[in-house]
Formats: C-alpha cells, structure tokens, sequence
C-alpha cells in the first residue's frame, strides 16, 4: 500500500513538472490522473489499492456521524419525555475483531455515540460489555453495532 501511495504521488510531482503547472491545481490533476493509472494498473499489485481503504475510512467516517445525529436524537427523545420509562441494560457483545486497534476504534465509537458506553474488554479481547441508557431489545442493539460499526471496521481493515 506504500508503495502504490508513493506511486501516485511520484506520478502527480511527474505531471506538475512536465505540464509546467507548479501549483496545488498542476498537482491535484496530476494526482488524479496518477490514482486513474493505479487504478488502471491495478493487477500487478499484490493487495488492494489504497484507495479502496481511503473509501472505506470515508464510509466509516460518514456512518459514525449519522449513528451520532440518530443517537443524539434518541437520547435527547428520553431527556425530553415527562416520564421516564428508558430502560437501561448492561450487554456482552462478542466481536469478531483481533487487532487492539480494531478493538480500540469499536470501543471509542460505540463510546462516542451518545447513549451508550464500553465498559470493559475481556482479558482475551473477544468480548465487549457495553451499558445502553435506553435499550428495548438487547438483541437488536446487538445487531446493529455488527451491523454498523463492526462491519465497516472490518471493511477498511481487512477487505
């Protein structure tokens, strides 16, 4: 993956040089048209093109956000209400997951999404337990962070 980055961005210098373009626009079109060669070019590489994973951080980065909005909405829901009838549930959540990383960024977005919290990893990092202010069916919450959160997860780390 370095070396296909490198590439791209040998390939964009190389296009600004020779268009006698020295500018950040002489560089984005020589950039594009270095990633349109990788892309091109794609067979003689061994593992996937970077720019397959910069498009999965995006996807992952725009899911995070919209879980954010629809877990703020959620909680501002049950703040609001004149009575309080959440029901609050402590869960273990078996991962697929290996890496610390992986587990790491699990961890922090299902922390970071309001309404919910990782507790504690197990000592063998295959299980989460996780507290929700407001869950209905645990199996449900359950799903949608495989759903979600880890699906995307295993996209940008291992597809």
């Amino acid at each position: 993956m370095a070396l296909q980055i490198l590439l791209n961005f040998s390939l964009a210098f190389l296009w600004m040089f020779l268009s006698d373009h020295f500018t950040a626009n002489g560089f984005l079109i020589g950039f594009l048209l270095g990633a349109l060669s990788l892309v091109i070019m794609r067979r003689f590489f061994t593992g996937r093109l970077y720019l397959e994973r910069v498009w999965s951080v995006m996807k992952l980065t725009l899911l995070f956000l919209k879980e954010l909005i629809l877990a703020n909405i959620a909680v501002l829901k049950v703040v609001l209400k004149p009575k309080l009838d959440m029901q609050p549930a402590f869960f273990k959540y078996e991962t697929a997951l290996t890496k610390e990383w992986e587990l790491t960024l699990l961890s922090s977005l299902i922390t970071l999404t309001p309404g919910t919290v990782v507790v504690h990893i197990s000592d063998d990092n295959k299980y989460l337990y996780i507290h929700a202010i407001d869950s209905a069916d645990v199996d449900d919450t359950i799903a949608s962070i495989r759903d979600s959160f880890e699906k995307a997860i295993l996209e940008v780390s291992r597809l």
